[in-house]
């Protein structure tokens, strides 16, 4: 301990100091250092990492600032069956997560743990995730042997010395702590402690088991915290609409994977709109703290995060110009295809970029790949990871502690029939059965069947870190906070006619769906009232310019009562799975709609 005693004297927070000596004495590392977030300290990082073989740096011209970083074959995404909730009994994690007993998994990882930063350094990673000086930000310290998660984290958070200051001396933190291990699957937890406020993840250095900022605890930790404390921790975008007359209204959306979650963050709106003077602005792409203002008793909301960790397939100029945009510089790339150029620099490639295939490059995989190959040069869940304020249309409260006032919440899943484009909840009980019953078809990038639908209650099935019948009443409590409560909407971007097409062109014409949405939550735009919810008539949602007309959008809107009738069918599993735990108020909801089906 006393070759560390200099970084240890550097922690000016005594709880978290004693922590790190614990840390210390289980993990033996040969080396400590405690990061500071400076702009040095990450160039520092990051010539490190090349000389390690951690990262590449690429073409300074093409890619200013950007690195190529490839993670282990066999590790290269969250993995759901090997991440827990741990607790003294089985009620804590609920049916929808796994469980440990919190005894058992401490046990077991102590072992693991144990000795196994010998030879390398521990980084002491300080973080906020929120905007700093935000009442609801959360502090963090991660403990992890990876330059890889000490750079990510420099991007994802407000790291440094900044969360010294935002804790004081105060003792609510979340420890974290993190080991990349021998990479072994069979060696692989993702464990968190909601009662202790702790999570421990060892054997993978993938982002989302290893940026423990990330979903580990702005989602399944902060949930379980915003459900003691009274706010709500919610796997959503943050997006700003500004109208031509200069009114500006906030909307928070939550959409499962695969369903152009990023792509309408960052929502470019058709040319008609934006010479009228529409424009919309981001101000996160994947999760949204949210709590009652006391003063309005409106829903107000922050983003946690500092950067993006996005898909990287598929990101092109034409799915995404605002994401492209915002990868040019500063960006670190992970397992996507590798390309040397002519001057001996490095290039990347993934399929559907908006550059040509090169004649060879290296894959995902670290094997050679050519346009003849049957795999893939870039991973399907490859990524980047890119500072938030590289996005050229990010809102100007992105960074504002005060956060946002949410005026719409939407909820959207991957529905080839039964789900209309939209309708609008009833109000806000019915708007939480809209979104609790929420559910996508699986696709080829995920594993089994393809065309399933997946149940994901408010797109946070992986990651309620508790039980999701508390979550559910928790949703339910929330409206008793509101005296203005956002009004709720259910969209589908992705319903198909007889002919296998898409009945609705998506992309930036979402445009055309959120116009009218927006004009509800100012009551300036009509509706009628279907089984489902309210819904806009054909004339409702404007067309001009877009290759189909009212009978099309009449036939994109329709409601078929066998089929909503077999929807609440298959809406059962869920229903089956909580059983005498689901809250009264779904089976009331559902009871409604079948009384008006």
């Amino acid at each position: 301990m006393s070759q560390h005693q200099a970084a240890l004297a550097s922690i000016p927070n005594t709880n978290v100091r004693r922590w790190v000596e614990q840390c210390i004495e289980l993990c033996q590392p040969d080396h400590l250092y405690v990061c500071n977030g400076s702009k040095t300290e990450k160039q520092t990082f990051l010539d490190e990492g090349c000389k390690a073989g951690v990262f590449l740096k690429l073409n300074e011209k093409k890619w200013p600032g950007c690195y190529y970083h490839r993670s282990n074959a066999n590790d290269v995404a969250r993995v759901e069956h090997l991440t827990f909730i741990c607790g003294p009994d089985e009620d804590v994690a609920g049916p929808t997560n796994n469980y440990w007993n919190d005894k058992e998994a401490y046990a077991k990882l102590q072992t693991l743990f144990s000795g196994c930063m010998k030879g390398r350094t521990m980084y002491v990673v300080p973080f906020v995730m929120g905007p700093i000086g935000s009442p609801f930000a959360q502090v963090g310290v991660e403990i992890t042997d990876s330059l890889y998660v000490a750079v990510s984290m420099g991007i994802m958070t407000r790291m440094g010395d900044v969360a010294w200051k935002q804790l004081g001396d105060g003792e609510k933190f979340t420890e974290c702590l993190h080991s990349v291990g021998d990479v072994n699957p069979e060696r692989r937890y993702i464990c968190h402690f909601p009662y202790d406020n702790r999570i421990w993840s060892f054997g993978s250095g993938y982002g989302g088991n290893a940026l423990l900022g990330k979903k580990c605890l702005a989602l399944r930790i902060a949930s379980f915290l915003g459900q003691k404390e009274g706010w709500m921790a919610e796997h959503m975008l943050l997006m700003g609409v500004e109208n031509p007359l200069g009114e500006k209204q906030y909307v928070a959306a939550a959409f499962p994977s695969a369903c152009g979650k990023t792509n309408f963050a960052m929502l470019i709106p058709p040319k008609a709109y934006t010479d009228k003077g529409w424009k919309v602005t981001t101000i996160g792409d994947d999760i949204a703290w949210m709590w009652a203002d006391k003063k309005n008793g409106r829903l107000r909301a922050i983003n946690p995060e500092a950067g993006y960790f996005g898909v990287v397939p598929g990101t092109n100029s034409k799915s995404n110009p605002n994401a492209v945009k915002s990868i040019r510089k500063d960006t670190i790339f992970t397992n996507v295809g590798l390309v040397t150029m002519d001057d001996g620099s490095y290039d990347i490639w993934w399929e559907d970029s908006d550059w040509v295939a090169p004649a060879k490059c290296i894959a995902w995989d670290g094997t050679e790949w050519t346009p003849g190959t049957s795999k893939k040069a870039a991973h399907p869940n490859s990524r980047f990871t890119a500072p938030m304020f590289n996005n050229p249309v990010l809102d100007a409260a992105a960074d504002d502690p005060a956060g946002v006032p949410i005026s719409a919440l939407i909820f959207g899943g991957r529905r080839s029939k039964t789900i209309p484009l939209v309708y609008q909840a009833f109000n806000w009980m019915h708007g939480v059965y809209v979104g609790a019953v929420l559910g996508s078809e699986t696709t080829a990038a995920a594993t089994g069947q393809v065309g399933v639908v997946r149940r994901d209650p408010m797109a946070m099935l992986p990651f309620i870190g508790y039980n999701i019948r508390d979550y559910l009443v928790h949703w339910f409590k929330m409206r008793k906070k509101l005296t203005d409560p956002p009004r709720v909407f259910c969209v589908n971007w992705f319903r198909k006619n007889d002919q296998g097409k898409f009945m609705w062109p998506g992309f930036g014409e979402n445009m055309r769906v959120l116009e009218w949405i927006l004009n509800r939550c100012k009551g300036q735009a009509y509706a009628m009232e279907t089984p489902l919810g309210w819904m806009p008539r054909p004339e409702d949602i404007n067309l001009d310019g877009l290759p189909m007309d009212e009978q099309a959008m009449r036939e994109l809107q329709s409601i078929n009562a066998e089929d909503v009738k077999s929807e609440l069918l298959s809406q059962q599993e869920l229903f089956l799975k909580l059983g005498g735990d689901m809250p009264k108020e779904m089976l009331f909801q559902r009871e409604l709609l079948i009384s008006r089906l």
